[in-house]
């Protein structure tokens, strides 16, 4: 690194607005939530989503509450275009949400555009070309006259377009690409010479998107240039200022917050900051701060762990463990100090009463997330070391969620014994609450049917002492298996790895459960030299622990 950084890199210059308003404003109700994860969030990945996984993903974004969402880049792929043409032909968008698309301010690519969105019901078209100086300058090699001229020469496309399809009730949406590095003045120009071609209305506004693209400033400076244009709009009522925050310095939540404080109406991101390079701002961290201050975001995450593990498995991007709200371990409390406040907390807190739990912003109930799985109180900091002892001892790597649910168990050990655990306790104690949890429902023996799509099974197991055969079948052995056993559970997540090496090696899995009527969800596992049969053991052991198999 530089001894001298300003020789290299030029510190972003102030706003000149000394009678700036937003420092003295509170944010009283939530904006209109804009979710980008199936087209800036999927153009992110190592690995693009197929279309079966943005239509899991687009339905759990409806399911949130989310009304409009950006499905896509039409014209950047045939993969693009034909999710669009899905969810249109087979009528899959919900009546009360509007779908969006993007396209870059070139007559092929927003021709494309329209051809995607035939006989949809509703749609924004967002528009963008960058406007920023050094893109101007150096990717482009254009002045401010030909910027101008590429931006409304889109718009007078999009709009010819839109007349040729009139039943459908369009919006038309603008970006000033890199707006946040953006020359003020050019882009308050550029942008009205946009909204000179749509003409909007407070009946029919447009929506000006203002990005900071690339974060280069502190929160404030964005907010500054949010008030700014808000101040100088010409056309104000009828446009919607929308923000989309990148993350490249690592403020973009306090840059919305503050960009809403300072005029904005509309937030764009992704569930969990997913998106290019540092990601975009995360609406479920924006969300939920404005819930825990007593404002109705109008997002429901009351299920948030299988929010979660939907962008999981829809992304393949891991979920930090202290991700605000929803990482695995944002309500654990390891220090000595930190677990003796919240007990006292949970004495005391009312049902009925504000919440007031030390540590604690939000209560883990409202967001599906139960006490006993999610907080640690034991009686010294430092049983962290659980997970990393029988690792290093054993092989045995167990799921982050699962190190929780079973420091509980080593906690009631430990209160009895009123000492230390050896790693040769805590493999006793492991084996004997999931590997031998073989009461009432224990495996005997199974037989695997691939012939065809869906998987079949023929379990042999002892019930309570009686010998059955069950059969079913499923997308996979462990759906197959469950729908053979036929009790009222759900599996939420599968993990397996070897216990060794060499092709004796044992293979332990994981099976993590849901059971109607008993909050969050609780683990099975199962060792053997077959990945099947140590999956099957892992299922069966985590709904004999349940109670599932008991009635």
């Amino acid at each position: 690194m530089l001894k001298n950084p300003a020789s290299k890199y030029a510190a972003f210059p102030a706003i000149s607005l000394p009678d700036r308003q937003w420092p003295g404003k509170t944010i009283t109700r939530a904006p209109i939530w804009m979710s980008t994860d199936l087209r800036d969030g999927n153009q992110a990945l190592f690995e693009p989503m197929d279309i079966a996984k943005k239509l899991r993903m687009f339905e759990m974004l409806c399911a949130v509450g989310l009304k409009q969402i950006e499905l896509a880049f039409p014209s950047a792929s045939q993969t693009e275009f034909d999710f669009v043409r899905r969810l249109i032909d087979e009528n899959r968008i919900p009546a009360d949400v509007t779908i969006e698309v993007l396209t870059q301010a070139r007559d092929p690519l927003i021709e494309r555009t329209f051809e995607s969105l035939r006989g949809v019901r509703r749609a924004i078209v967002h528009v963008y070309n960058a406007a920023a100086p050094v893109f101007r300058r150096t990717v482009f090699g254009v002045d401010r006259a030909g910027c101008i001229e590429i931006a409304v020469n889109a718009a007078r496309k999009i709009q010819q377009l839109a007349a040729a399809q009139p039943e459908t009730e369009w919006t038309f949406q603008y970006s000033p690409e890199v707006f946040s590095s953006t020359e003020l003045d050019f882009a308050l120009e550029i942008s009205e010479a946009v909204a000179d071609v749509w003409q909007p209305t407070r009946e029919r506004p447009m929506i000006l998107n203002l990005p900071a693209t690339v974060e280069g400033a502190t929160p404030n400076v964005y907010a500054d240039q949010i008030e700014w244009m808000s101040r100088n709009l010409k056309r104000r009522d009828a446009i919607l200022i929308s923000v989309h925050p990148h993350n490249d310095r690592g403020t973009a939540v306090a840059a919305a917050e503050l960009a809403l404080m300072a005029g904005a109406d509309r937030v764009e991101g992704c569930l969990f900051g997913n998106g290019e390079r540092t990601g975009n701002v995360d609406l479920v961290t924006l969300a939920l701060n404005l819930y825990t201050q007593g404002i109705d975001p109008g997002l429901d995450f009351s299920d948030i762990n299988t929010v979660a593990r939907v962008i999981e498995d829809c992304t393949q991007l891991p979920i930090h463990p202290r991700h605000p709200y929803v990482g695995d371990l944002v309500f654990t409390a390891f220090s000595g100090s930190h677990q003796d406040a919240i007990k006292k907390g949970f004495a005391v807190q009312q049902a009925d009463s504000l919440w007031e739990v030390p540590y604690m912003p939000i209560d883990p109930h409202d967001l599906g997330r139960s006490y006993a799985s999610v907080i640690r109180v034991n009686s010294q900091s430092g049983k962290g070391g659980i997970a990393w002892l029988l690792e290093s001892a054993y092989g045995l790597s167990l799921p982050r969620r699962m190190q929780v649910e079973f420091s509980g168990e080593v906690q009631k050990v430990m209160d009895e014994l009123g000492a230390e655990m050896e790693a040769a306790d805590l493999w006793a104690l492991f084996e004997r609450n999931y590997l031998n949890a073989d009461k009432p429902l224990r495996l005997l023996d199974h037989r695997l049917d691939e012939s065809r799509e869906r998987h079949g099974i023929t379990l042999e197991v002892d019930w309570a002492g009686e010998h059955r055969s069950l059969t079913g079948t499923g997308n996979g052995p462990l759906a197959a298996a469950l729908a053979a056993i036929g009790v009222d559970a759900a599996i939420h997540s599968f993990e397996e790895h070897s216990l060794g090496s060499g092709s004796g090696a044992q293979a332990v899995a994981f099976v993590e459960i849901t059971v109607p009527g008993r909050p969050g969800t609780l683990f099975g596992a199962g060792c053997s030299t077959s990945i099947v049969e140590a999956s099957l053991r892992a299922l069966v052991s985590a709904l004999n622990r349940s109670g599932a198999t008991a009635g």
